[in-house]
């Protein structure tokens, strides 16, 4: 027996929902020490930057939307402690992304193989590209920070 195209659609949607609800809802809970981490570990890339300052803006931040999450779209303060928090935000939005990826598995035991190739490619449309936003800012606030750090007077001795 076939499943009907169109419950196919709305299982994979209720599927690929529920999922980001709860990794994001679980992402959020996660204390920030655990996100800390050398601004420089995982900043800009050395590969080329693929014009990500181009079409990030048509990437939608789904930050705000969960309690006590943080929007990532703008620098609104470039205060050093603002900053910090911003790059542990990315840090918290590129591992709710690479936790969503392997969703698209959940598909293989109920819908035939174009249906999980859909959901594959859906994975990966929907991941790849707020992995790499994440990244890019994390470089980019990265470099900020070292700005900062430089015209900051030295410590009195």
């Amino acid at each position: 027996m076939r499943t009907p195209a169109l419950l196919v659609v709305l299982g994979s949607a209720a599927l690929w929902l529920l999922a980001s609800l709860l990794v994001g809802t679980a992402a959020n809970r996660l204390p920030e020490r655990w996100l800390q981490g050398r601004a420089q570990a995982s900043g800009a890339p050395s590969w080329p930057r693929l014009g990500i300052r181009v079409w990030k803006r048509w990437i939608p931040d789904a930050g705000p939307a969960l309690t006590g999450g943080v929007a990532k779209a703008s620098l609104v303060r470039r205060d050093p402690a603002a900053l910090q928090r911003l790059a542990v935000e990315t840090r918290r939005a590129e591992l709710v992304h690479w936790v969503l990826w392997p969703v698209w598995l959940l598909t293989l035991p109920w819908l035939p193989p174009a249906g999980v190739l859909a959901n594959l490619l859906f994975a990966c449309l929907f991941n790849l590209p707020c992995v790499l936003v994440q990244r890019h800012n994390r470089g980019r606030i990265a470099a900020i920070l070292g700005r900062c750090r430089a015209l900051r007077p030295p410590p009195p001795a």
